[in-house]
């Protein structure tokens, strides 16, 4: 009996160092867990990192190719496009006038009342309207009245708060945010559609062309007087208000800056030199890049599957679009090597741009205590449940990561366009005041993203000079932007100034 009892104990007492010796294992097995997931944040950090000598090195490049981009076609990643905007709102304009915003499956038509010298806009309308699927891969006279009829209905809807000066032609600014070759203000060849659209006979045409000759098939008498981009919009809204505004930057789904250039500082503009002795360039910065960019290897696989690899990669490090589907491609990393959330990697962690810049901006701005906000977005977004306060902290981490190199990065850009135009250091005995007119989504909405901006510039230019600079919010530059240029350069204007 007592032999029996002391081989029952002998069993029990391996039955309990083994369990105990399974649960050492477990924590070891979890702690080697933490400890890999650990060195890949680490080692993400390191190679995101901008200290702001890095900064000045991107800074000095953007320099650097916006002349060389100005100096010949093709001569730099940036094309720095002639405008042929060479006279932007003073706030004097008078007069109602009109735009057509089209970049995506939905277009807008807005009409503006201006009041002149102290009034600015006195009213202002718009209507929204979504394009049939069908039309986005029909043909181009099909598009242009359907465009052209909505905009027919309403201009024959307008109320006596709006009044055409007698005798004159209606006058519309046309947003089109699409590839065009610009030739004139009025006129621009689109080069390739975007954003699900392929319309083959229009590739090659005259966009402002295609409209003028749909609003004549409507009997619609008006007159296209500025097609524009919604980036040089923004810099036109921002001028109206404010006549030190000299660059606009679009921070949203994509990224984009224009700037007022000298007209002599462009080698490739060979027309004569505008009255204003200015131009606005449209830089599409979106497609710098950089040997001191700091990219990691995330970045170049989420290049490599991209629809357009090789281009736009500062746009891929900075913009709305990119921004959560770098975060995920960490963690999806994270869950296959370090086992972050379990044995199994979650199914849709591994969906390419599942994780919306949105949703990281809300994990990212979780200031509850036990991140509830982020528990919540992992739970209905990639269906996973059960995370730790510890997991989740470092989920915040990884976001903080990534805004704050785009954040800083986009700076940078700013820095290297107010060295271009010579407003990076405050001149002997002068005061002026240099603004920045910004838009977008990603601008508007993230807020740590753009305090990280305001911070990292100030850093950059220092005490002095930051006293010279101000960052102001100009919304609806692709709307409202887009009819106040067509007031700046109405065909009425030497009457109106006489």
């Amino acid at each position: 009996m007592g032999k029996v009892a002391v081989g029952v104990a002998v069993v029990c007492g391996v039955a309990v160092a083994a369990a105990a010796a399974v649960v050492v294992h477990r924590k070891m097995k979890k702690s080697g867990r933490w400890i890999k997931a650990m060195e890949l944040v680490t080692e993400f950090e390191e190679k995101c990192a901008t200290p702001i000598w890095k900064l000045r090195q991107v800074a000095d490049a953007m320099t650097v190719e916006m002349h060389a981009g100005l100096a010949s076609e093709g001569g730099s990643k940036l094309k720095m496009l002639i405008s042929y905007v060479d006279n932007l709102p003073t706030g004097k304009e008078k007069g109602l006038f009109y735009a057509l915003d089209l970049g995506g499956t939905n277009f807008r038509v807005l009409r503006v009342q201006l009041g002149g010298k102290d009034s600015g806009i006195v009213n202002q309308q718009f209507e929204e309207v979504s394009i049939p699927p069908s039309l986005m891969t029909g043909t181009s006279d099909a598009l242009f009245d359907y465009i052209a009829a909505e905009l027919a209905k309403f201009v024959a809807q307008e109320g006596m708060d709006f009044q055409l000066t007698p005798g004159r032609q209606r006058e519309l600014g046309f947003t089109f945010s699409f590839p065009v070759m610009q030739s004139s203000i009025a006129s621009g060849t689109l080069l390739r559609w975007t954003k699900g659209f392929s319309i083959d006979d229009a590739v090659g045409q005259d966009v402002v062309a295609e409209l003028t000759k749909a609003m004549e098939r409507q009997g619609l008498d008006m007159r296209v007087s500025a097609l524009v981009n919604d980036t040089i919009g923004t810099l036109a809204g921002g001028r109206y208000t404010n006549n030190d505004v000299v660059a606009a930057v679009i921070l949203g789904t994509g990224s984009n800056a224009a700037y007022v250039e000298r007209a002599h500082a462009i080698p490739k503009w060979h027309g004569l030199l505008p009255k204003s002795g200015e131009m606005v360039i449209n830089m599409e910065w979106g497609n710098f890049r950089s040997a001191h960019l700091p990219l990691t290897e995330y970045d170049h696989a989420l290049d490599a599957d991209s629809l357009n690899p090789g281009e736009q990669i500062y746009e891929k490090l900075i913009s709305g679009m990119y921004l959560g589907e770098i975060v995920r491609r960490v963690l999806c990393r994270m869950a296959e090597e370090a086992a972050f959330f379990g044995d199994i990697v979650p199914p849709k962690l591994k969906v390419p741009f599942i994780l919306r810049t949105p949703v990281m901006s809300a994990m990212h701005q979780d200031t509850s205590p036990e991140l509830k906000v982020v528990a919540d977005k992992l739970k209905n977004i990639l269906e996973i449940s059960n995370t730790s306060l510890k997991m989740r902290k470092v989920i915040v981490e990884l976001c903080n990561i990534v805004a704050t190199r785009g954040a800083r990065l986009s700076a940078a850009g700013v820095l290297g366009i107010l060295k271009k135009m010579g407003r990076d250091a405050v001149k002997e005995g002068e005061k002026q005041r240099t603004v920045i007119a910004m838009d977008g989504g990603l601008f508007e909405h993230y807020e740590e993203y753009r305090r990280c901006l305001e911070n990292s510039l100030n850093e950059l230019l220092g005490q002095e000079v930051t006293e010279t600079i101000v960052v102001e919010h100009s919304n609806d530059g692709s709307g409202i932007g887009a009819a106040l240029l067509a007031a700046s350069h109405s065909q009425y204007l030497e009457s109106d100034e006489s």
